[in-house]
């Protein structure tokens, strides 16, 4: 597959995924992103995984879409049908390895810090909760290279920003700063530099994976449903869910913990 893009280390519950690329700004390219689907299937499928934590090597979180990469990738052919038939599927492709992000079981956080340039947000925008070093900033800068965003920013950040917001980044690729993006509640904190923010993320992934699996998954699954649907669709499918899952071992492990005083260990969910 070539150099590793990613790579993973673990630390109990919790998964820490960085990006690895640094000499690169952390570019995505064909190896990249075919690492990223995989990287997150195999956590979302492993029962012993209940938080994950992205993060960035480097200067920056990432420099979004390697051009140099798409300018090979996305050349056109001689036949336009079978060119246009082939950037469909490539497309589809990339938009699949980020929402592995979101689809992963676990909650994932993500730890940013410096640049987080077009595909970076659309990765960011497919994580649970955002942490970002004071020195962060985001910009949908698509529209500069006269690319329509096309891995789930114009779907995602509508509905973690104002949508006036998010037309206004996305029509004009202008840097939103860590403190404009912590004002309109896309992170969730702002930590001091790069270590603290990734120190703050482990701590949120740490208190994640701490609580009942089932309950994480089930908030994650409803959450991610109940987006853009009606406040009935989204209360049917939760309703289906406990109706399902509430008969496990969580509940009793934290009663038996409350009564004995002693913090509640809950199995893996497999």
């Amino acid at each position: 597959m070539g150099s590793e893009r990613i790579i993973t280390a673990r630390d109990g519950a919790v998964a820490h995924v960085e990006l690895a690329r640094p000499d690169k700004l952390n570019a995505m390219d064909g190896d990249f992103f075919a690492q990223l689907g995989e990287t997150f299937r195999a956590l979302g499928s492993d029962s012993a995984v209940r938080a994950i934590l992205l993060s960035g090597q480097g200067r920056h979180f990432t420099a979004g879409l390697d051009l140099g990469w798409a300018a090979g990738q996305f050349a056109p052919s001689k036949d336009p049908g079978r060119w246009s038939e082939r950037q469909h599927r490539d497309i589809v492709a990339l938009q699949a390895a980020v929402n592995a992000v979101e689809e992963a079981r676990p909650p994932v956080v993500v730890a940013i810090h410096g640049g987080c340039i077009g595909g970076g947000v659309d990765l960011v925008c497919a994580c649970d909760l955002r942490v970002a070093s004071a020195d962060a900033w985001f910009q949908v800068a698509e529209i500069d290279v006269a690319i329509t965003a096309d891995l789930g920013t114009l779907q995602r950040l509508p509905h973690l920003i104002p949508g006036g917001i998010a037309r206004e980044l996305a029509l004009t690729g202008r840097k939103m700063a860590a403190e404009e993006a912590a004002r309109w509640g896309f992170v969730n904190r702002i930590a001091g530099d790069r270590d603290a923010a990734i120190a703050a993320g482990l701590e949120l992934a740490g208190m994640i994976a701490a609580k009942s699996p089932m309950a994480a998954v089930g908030t994650k699954a409803s959450l991610n449903h109940s987006r853009g649907r009606p406040i009935a669709d989204g209360m049917a499918h939760v309703a289906m869910w406990n109706a399902a899952t509430l008969a496990n071992g969580d509940m009793h492990a934290i009663s038996t913990a409350k009564a004995t005083g002693t913090p509640p260990g809950f199995a893996d969910l497999d």
